[in-house]
């Protein structure tokens, strides 16, 4: 699949009539990705690799990538050919009327499965009615930025990264272009459910504390019903006196308050562990490697960016 994907990239650049750079992150890959990769940039040292000592994530392999650009625009984008290399002509263009970030908007996902384009459609309704950050449905990390935006983002030094949210809070101009998103090239998607679900809930813990705030709502809603129970009981006890309480509500009361004390305590733990993680200030990827490109630190591509030739 490398190979198709260097051969339209090349294509579609050479079009461009720019000077460019091809910067694959290897995210501690365990195949033969990254003896490939070598050979492809011994071949063209406009081909840049910088291989993780081990796999650090999709939001740590973005954060380098965007770190070791050099260049004025940047496009992310997956090597599984699912983002078509030719959109990076339109983002160009529109690039040229004055827009800082272009986004690929996907209006035909009919190559995900219904799983995916349900859940991605929830998880975008849940978002932003949760966080006063909206991002746009249906937009990935296919885009093209300029590199004042690029630069804003490498400020951000937290750890517990969302992407797809950093690129909408940075702001600046932005417009869409309109793409059918094909099948991969190759290969199969490691994001499975449990990884969707992690990464949906870093992404609203990151960018807003309603989930919070919501539970002190609900604290104050079921104190309210104890107060008025409270008050129930004592005047059925002064009126009517107080027969042998029934088992089952007493254990439906119980179990529904400790089910709700139980999530309230889960959700507060998932912002105390990214608090945990914050705190620790450890570094987001380690660089075991690079080709055709000098190796920098975190620090150093994270807060200032590379320094342009």
């Amino acid at each position: 699949m490398l190979h198709i994907l260097f051969e339209k990239l090349i294509e579609i650049l050479k079009v461009t009539n720019k000077n460019y750079e091809i910067i694959c992150i290897d995210d501690g890959s365990t195949d033969d990705t990254l003896p490939k990769l070598r050979a492809f940039a011994s071949q063209d040292e406009r081909i840049k690799i910088i291989a993780f000592s081990r796999n650090f994530g999709k939001e740590a392999a973005l954060t380098a990538g965007l770190g070791y650009a050099s260049g004025e625009d940047i496009v992310p984008m997956d090597a599984d050919l699912q983002d078509p290399p030719e959109l990076i002509i339109d983002f160009l263009r529109k690039r040229e009327e004055g827009f800082d970030v272009v986004v690929g908007l996907r209006v035909d996902r009919n190559s995900d499965t219904f799983f995916k384009k349900f859940s991605a459609e929830l998880y975008y309704r849940i978002f932003n009615f949760l966080s006063p950050q909206k991002i746009q449905t249906n937009v990935g990390d296919f885009r093209l930025m300029s590199r004042r935006v690029v630069q804003e983002i490498l400020k951000l030094s937290e750890r517990d990264r969302f992407m797809k949210g950093l690129f909408s809070w940075v702001g600046f101009p932005t417009t869409a272009v309109e793409y059918c998103r094909p099948k991969r090239a190759a290969g199969k998607s490691k994001w499975g459910i449990a990884a969707l679900l992690n990464h949906g809930v870093s992404g609203i813990c990151s960018f807003t504390a309603t989930p919070l705030r919501l539970w002190t709502y609900t604290g104050f809603l079921f104190f309210g019903f104890a107060m008025i129970y409270i008050l129930f009981v004592v005047l059925k006890k002064l009126i009517i006196g107080d027969p042998v309480a029934g088992y089952s509500s007493m254990m439906v009361i119980i179990l529904l308050i400790g089910g709700i004390q139980s999530l309230g305590l889960g959700v507060m733990g998932e912002y105390i562990a990214r608090l945990v993680v914050e705190t620790k200030r450890r570094t987001l990827y380690i660089v075991a490697e690079t080709i055709n490109c000098p190796r920098r630190t975190f620090a150093e591509t994270n807060q200032y960016g590379p320094e342009r030739d």
